[in-house]
């Protein structure tokens, strides 16, 4: 086995000439984390990374200016999207850059496997391997939630020697502690619903379900299947699918579910995230092709970086999923993402995030004695993709709806008013309607979020098949695949008249609120005194509004310069 002083030794650097990681983000701290340490990783266990190669900031601009363009319907380049292969020439990564990495990680025993865009490797390797080429210390931790499940992150800080950290700019996920998803089965419920039960199953009486979704948005009876036209949910941390609950639900409900494609994949256990998320894009969109993609260990970079790289990746992308801890999100994690979910939009691909379901606090929470500012989450604060806040029905009925008190939504920190959104967000700061909270408790020069909205609150929750019996669940995990499901359809429609895939989904949804159902009741502010409300016209609660379907693909048909108008 070697030592840390033989690699050093076999690089031909010491101590001295390694550069630390991530700087600013502070290690594993008990008092910071809700995960637990468990124990020192095995020398021999092994491990998957992903190191994240530097773009020179000229090819990072050009990326940028490529991805707003093909991305306004009112630019003359929409909807030209490119392809693997034209993304790789755009970022122009040097070979030696990727050979001087790979080298590093190879020497100290690792397999690597560089991106097709080169712009990051995954290196598997021994956990002694990765402490000695990453100058730390590897262990497990476990959560008090989810006992089964065991993650290996850092306890320490990390580095590389000088030569290779110029190249990088993050490991990850060495430092990013994932929120554990704890969807609760709702129990006891005594919902108040004047509609009919139009699922078969006795347990989804007064709970909402496909035909609910279907009349309150306006979906079409059917809609045909068309050729590449494709869509996936995210699912990860032992959150996987039986296909004899998808069966259940897609009987009792009338609706064909299933699952086309996985990739990854686990033990066929029930979980209600991810049942949750394929019942119900399904219940949307039946005739639209689904893969799953699953990973055991919620790894944002990970995700993001296979969707990227597959040549025929799903159009449209749905995640119910998000990070939470206090010392997880530093500028480079942040940069890498968003540089991702560029390379996606520039694809053609839409990727849709859940806003979160603790209202404007987020999950660090605000504070127990004195009121801390405001938490918006990432990745639902970042300007490249579409966030999905959640609603309740105002009345018993199917109709109006409101703001859901835990709708997760705010103001970056991090990140500016972006172009598409500067006059919806001017309008809303100015509605004299808003009764904005105090300013200290949040960034008026931030990127607002949700985007848009659907139904996610507990008042109305949906009926789920999950572990063999119908039960009612809530939050934005519901809301998100819903709306996916929506463009999804909508992408039938352009592929089907020769037209491109809709991608990234922002500047076309703030230049059509039309399209949208406003909601303008309603605030965010879960248990706590203060948080944002709901008005005319955008808010940080619910975006625009939830879908009108109808709407929707009149607008996603016939806006466009040069395009045909087509009636639907």
């Amino acid at each position: 086995m070697r030592t840390l002083v033989g690699l050093f030794t076999l690089l031909g650097v010491s101590r001295a000439n390694w550069i630390q990681l991530e700087a600013g983000v502070q290690p594993y701290g008990a008092g910071r984390s809700s995960w637990v340490l468990h124990d020192k990783v095995p020398a021999e266990h092994s491990i998957e990374l992903t190191v994240a190669l530097r773009v020179d900031s000229d090819r990072h601009a050009a990326l940028a200016k490529l991805f707003w363009e093909v991305s306004d319907p009112k630019h003359a380049s929409y909807g030209k999207h490119l392809s693997i292969d034209e993304i790789t020439k755009l970022l122009a990564i040097p070979d030696s850059r990727v050979d001087v990495v790979k080298h590093h990680f190879e020497q100290a025993g690792a397999t690597t496997l560089v991106s097709p865009n080169k712009d990051m490797i995954t290196v598997t390797m021994s956990a002694s391997a990765a402490e000695m080429a990453l100058n730390t210390s590897l262990a497990f931790f476990k959560h008090p939630e989810r006992s089964h499940l065991r993650i290996v992150r850092a306890s320490s800080h990390y580095s590389l020697p000088e030569h290779v950290a110029r190249e990088v700019v993050m490991v990850g996920e060495l430092l990013q502690f994932p929120h554990v998803s704890s969807i609760p089965v709702l129990q006891n419920l005594n919902p108040v619903a004047s509609w009919p039960n139009e699922c078969d199953a006795a347990g989804c009486k007064g709970l909402v379900t496909p035909a609910v979704i279907a009349q309150r948005y306006k979906l079409p009876k059917q809609s045909d299947a068309v050729p590449k036209n494709t869509m996936a949910v995210a699912e990860y941390q032992g959150q996987y699918y039986k296909d004899e609950d998808l069966s259940s639900f897609g009987k009792s409900c009338h609706r064909d579910v299933k699952v086309d494609k996985t990739i990854g994949g686990d033990e066929p256990v029930a979980g209600v995230e991810a049942e949750l998320d394929i019942e119900y894009i399904k219940a949307v969109a039946p005739e639209i092709p689904l893969t799953v993609v699953y990973d055991n260990q919620y790894s944002l970079l990970n995700w993001v970086n296979q969707i990227t790289s597959l040549a025929d990746s799903p159009l449209v992308h749905s995640v119910s999923y998000g990070n939470d801890e206090k010392q997880q999100v530093s500028p480079q994690y942040m940069f890498t993402c968003n540089a991702a979910f560029m390379k996606a939009g520039a694809r053609g691909l839409s990727i849709l995030f859940a806003s979160g379901d603790q209202g404007v606090c987020g999950r660090q929470g605000c504070g127990i004695i004195k009121h801390a500012p405001f938490h918006p989450d990432f990745p639902g604060d970042s300007p490249y993709i579409t966030t999905v806040g959640g609603t309740d029905f105002k009345g018993s009925d199917i109709g109006e709806e409101t703001a859901w008190s835990a709708s997760g939504g705010g103001f970056s920190n991090y990140f500016g008013i972006p172009d598409y959104q500067k006059s919806a967000v001017a309008a809303y700061k100015a509605s004299p309607d808003a009764n904005l909270p105090p300013q200290e408790l949040w960034n008026n020069s931030g990127r607002g979020y949700p985007d848009v909205a659907a139904l996610g609150g507990t008042k109305n929750p949906y009926c789920v098949a999950v572990q063999g019996a119908f039960s009612g669940v809530a939050g934005t995990s519901a809301a998100c695949p819903v709306v996916a499901g929506v463009f999804a359809k909508l992408n039938g429609l352009r592929l089907k008249a020769g037209k491109s895939s809709m991608g990234f989904l922002n500047p076309f949804i703030y230049q059509n609120p039309a399209g949208f159902q406003d909601v303008t009741s309603g605030k965010n502010s879960a248990t706590r005194k203060w948080g944002f409300t709901a008005v005319k016209g955008w808010d940080p609660l619910t975006g625009f509004g939830t879908p009108d379907y109808e709407a929707l693909a009149k607008a996603s048909m016939s806006m466009f310069d040069n395009e045909e108008a087509v009636i639907v």
